[in-house]
């Protein structure tokens, strides 16, 4: 689902157009729902709608420094899921043996 909203935001912003949600939504076939809820895939998005502008401004450095901050905390919930898992997994097999 990534890779598809960057390929959307590198086509848009190829051929000069403003990359929006609705136009997201509408190449990747994935619903504006998605793409504002998930963080990974809105920091994709947003960073892609600052490169179309001045993205040397410490306005727009600091709103890339905020929508990192979001990815990492994404990604860091989701390794605190995976870990979980792997811990409910390892006890289910110790129990099971």
């Amino acid at each position: 689902m990534l890779a598809r909203v960057e390929a959307a935001c590198a086509e848009l912003t190829a051929t000069g157009q403003p990359v929006t949600f609705a136009d997201i939504a509408f190449l990747t076939q994935i619903s504006r729902t998605t793409l504002y809820r998930r963080t990974d895939l809105r920091a994709v998005i947003d960073e892609h709608r600052v490169r179309g502008h001045e993205a040397t401004t410490l306005t727009s450095l600091t709103i890339q420094i905020s929508q990192l901050h979001r990815s990492l905390e994404a990604i860091a919930a989701k390794v605190r899921r995976h870990e979980e898992t792997i811990r409910r997994l390892e006890h289910a097999r110790r129990s099971g043996q």
